[in-house]
């Protein structure tokens, strides 16, 4: 299994989504969390249309051998169509698209490419197989998958090992441990939650979303929804504040106790585009929750609201 090391950093609030950022401040956090022991880090071609990619090529570059490099395909948004979300899992379009990925970083090989999301008339196997034909020709050095099935990652990894399933998992999310976690665990699969502060919820802030926010698109965040799941947010930063931590790292903490509990291997890789935010999160990769904790917590993560994006 290749060591991904016990949390990474997603990247793509840096380029899009999220607001404005402060381009020299995200840069000093990806040079910090290299230094703190970080080793994944996480972006994908349709982040900023591709920006997200050429952001990070100087950094990976200048550490190349120090780090592993994660993007995705997938989406065939592009500066040309930027809202155009539908989906390309043929294997002509995986063949051009990890080109395209390794001009844009600047690297012979990428360490982790992931499909984005699964196109459903595609057959898996075609596209695993070209992905798996990247691996063969050294520009790829694992596969990984995001946000698929059980059946799925299982037919995946019968045609290639699957070395990552990235999903949302977190507190608030808790869809994927019904069935799809016990097939990581099978098969070796080293489980990437992507959102583990419930976008932004369980971070103990007030959030104020920007007019261009895409997170004002998603259920959790509207109407009655937001309010309830605020008040729940603030009885976790509760139960943090008994423990001596702050709410991001009483969930991240929740994350890395439940995984260990269905013995899975977990890299969360919370975004964040601060330096001071970087050093909370890690702070919570030594963090384990007692019983009470846990069952407090879950009693909780039973009452949110709009968890559909």
């Amino acid at each position: 299994m290749m060591d991904f090391g016990l949390q990474g950093l997603g990247c793509m609030g840096m380029s899009e989504f999220y607001g404005d950022t402060d381009v020299a401040e995200a840069r000093a956090t990806l040079e910090q969390a290299l230094a703190s022991g970080v080793r994944l880090f996480d972006t994908a071609d349709m982040y900023g249309l591709g920006a997200n990619e050429e952001f990070l090529a100087p950094f990976v570059q200048a550490h190349r051998s120090q780090l592993l490099i994660a993007t995705k395909f997938g989406y065939t948004r592009t500066p040309a169509r930027p809202d155009d979300w539908s989906l390309d899992n043929r294997p002509s379009y995986i063949r051009a698209a990890v080109e395209g990925s390794l001009r844009r970083l600047g690297v012979e090989t990428i360490d982790l490419y992931y499909m984005h999301r699964r196109q459903p008339d595609v057959p898996l196997e075609d596209s695993v197989g070209a992905m798996a034909e990247l691996v063969r020709a050294g520009k790829v050095r694992g596969l990984g998958l995001c946000e698929v099935s059980a059946a799925e990652l299982r037919a995946a990894h019968a045609v290639h090992p699957i070395s990552a399933l990235q999903s949302e998992w977190s507190l608030f999310s808790r869809g994927i441990e019904q069935d799809v976690l016990a097939v990581a665990r099978e098969q070796g699969t080293a489980v990437v939650p992507f959102a583990p502060l419930g976008r932004g919820l369980l971070t103990g802030n007030a959030l104020q979303l920007a007019a261009d926010d895409a997170r004002r698109h998603f259920p959790r965040f509207q109407d009655e929804n937001r309010g309830a799941n605020l008040a729940l947010a603030a009885q976790v930063e509760q139960l943090a504040l008994a423990r001596g931590v702050t709410s991001a790292q009483m969930a991240l903490a929740w994350l890395y106790t439940q995984a260990a509990a269905l013995e899975v291997t977990v890299v969360p890789i919370p975004g964040t585009r601060r330096r001071n935010r970087l050093t909370e999160n890690l702070q919570a990769a030594a963090l384990r929750l007692n019983d009470a904790e846990m069952a407090a917590l879950n009693q909780l993560a039973a009452g949110v609201r709009g968890i559909a994006v």
